[in-house]
């Protein structure tokens, strides 16, 4: 199941926030949110709180399943333009510079990975599966 997470008119260049969706592009969850808590650049901050959104809305539509087993990851990430505020700033002999004030909006999605069918992995995501099949129907 896919969970979506949108942040419009954030204030910053969409060059310099593509640099830290680039990091995390197709990354698990859990390293995605390690590599952006330690990173120096100002969007990486942004970017971590829209992931922990997303988490979030995952979560919402799958209540009976837990973060940990679900095996997430970034399926998609990107970064577009926004509106831009152009600002003049006075400049010799009574010219003005334009100064545009760039923004952006950033959308991502996060979704299960599957496993190929025939390594380890796989058939342990297929175990667990049916575990938690034969608990729910237990349960009823």
């Amino acid at each position: 199941m896919e969970a979506v997470a949108k942040l419009r008119n954030v204030p910053t260049s969409p060059r310099k926030m593509r640099l830290v969706a680039n990091l995390v592009r197709g990354q698990k969850v859990t390293r995605a949110l390690g590599l952006l808590r330690f990173e120096a650049n100002s969007g990486a901050e942004k970017i971590e709180k829209l992931l922990l959104s997303a988490l979030a809305n995952w979560q919402q539509h799958n209540e009976d399943q837990r973060i940990e087993e679900a095996n997430l990851y970034i399926s998609e990430i990107f970064v577009d333009e926004g509106r831009q505020l152009k600002r003049l700033r006075p400049a010799p002999q009574g010219r003005g510079h334009r100064i545009r004030k760039r923004s952006n909006h950033v959308t991502l999605k996060i979704d299960t990975m599957i496993e190929k069918a025939g390594s380890k992995a796989a058939q342990a995501q297929v175990a667990n599966s049916t575990t938690t099949e034969n608990q729910a129907e237990a349960n009823s």
